[in-house]
């Protein structure tokens, strides 16, 4: 069994440690104590516990206001095929086609369908060079 202290829950969950011993104190986070007396969240509990507060904790990055990808393909989604876990997006970007793969739970949360309007953005680290043929 996994434990977590309390200020290792207080980091994953984005809180105070104060915070977390006011909800240990209230009864609304069960702990135990640790192999050296310490008052911990055992981990399957706090795992719950995370779940269900997921709406009420605070966001743990700040919003972006800047981003250093530079290749940017306005366009419509044109087609979007889901399976039970990915999702294939496809845009058409003036002449150019751009493809993504993501999670469906990304695709469903974004909305996209044939007709959307969205941004591929492509930020490589590798990217291939091809010589055409020359006549």
């Amino acid at each position: 069994m996994s434990t977590f202290r309390i200020s290792e829950v207080a980091g994953l969950l984005g809180v105070s440690d104060d915070t977390v011993r006011r909800w240990a104190d209230g009864g609304r986070l069960p702990t135990v104590r640790d192999g050296a007396g310490r008052q911990a969240v055992e981990g399957a509990v706090l795992a719950q516990f995370a779940i269900d507060m997921a709406g009420e904790l605070p966001l743990s990055s700040p919003a972006i206001v800047g981003a250093s990808a530079r290749n940017r393909f306005p366009g419509i989604v044109t087609r979007v095929r889901r399976d039970d876990v990915m999702a294939q997006v496809e845009i058409q970007s003036g002449r150019h086609r751009v493809v993504s793969l993501m999670s469906r739970e990304a695709a469903d949360e974004l909305g996209l369908e044939p007709g959307v309007l969205a941004v591929g953005t492509v930020k490589a680290t590798n990217v291939v060079i091809e010589l055409p043929e020359r006549h």
